[in-house]
C-alpha cells in the first residue's frame, strides 16, 4: 500500500472516517474495501502508538457511522 499522507492520521483522530476512506482510495486507487483495511490498521496503530491523541474513544469510534 502506498504510504498515506498525514491528513489521513488527522482524520482518523478527529472521528472523520469518510474523508480518511475517501483520502486512502484516492491515493492509492484501491478499492473501498480495501481502503476500509487499510484504515482500520492504521487506525489500530493510532489508537495503540497516540491514544491520547484521539477525541472519542474507542467505544464510541464509529458509533453512528453506519446509521
Amino acid at each position: 500500500m502506498t504510504a498515506l499522507p498525514t491528513s489521513v492520521d488527522r482524520d482518523i483522530l478527529d472521528h472523520r472516517i469518510m474523508f480518511a476512506l475517501r483520502t486512502i482510495r484516492e491515493t492509492s486507487g484501491c478499492t473501498i474495501h480495501e481502503a476500509i483495511d487499510a484504515f482500520a490498521v492504521r487506525y489500530d496503530e493510532l489508537r495503540r502508538d497516540r491514544p491520547d491523541d484521539f477525541t472519542v474513544g474507542p467505544e464510541e469510534y464509529g458509533r453512528g457511522f453506519y446509521s
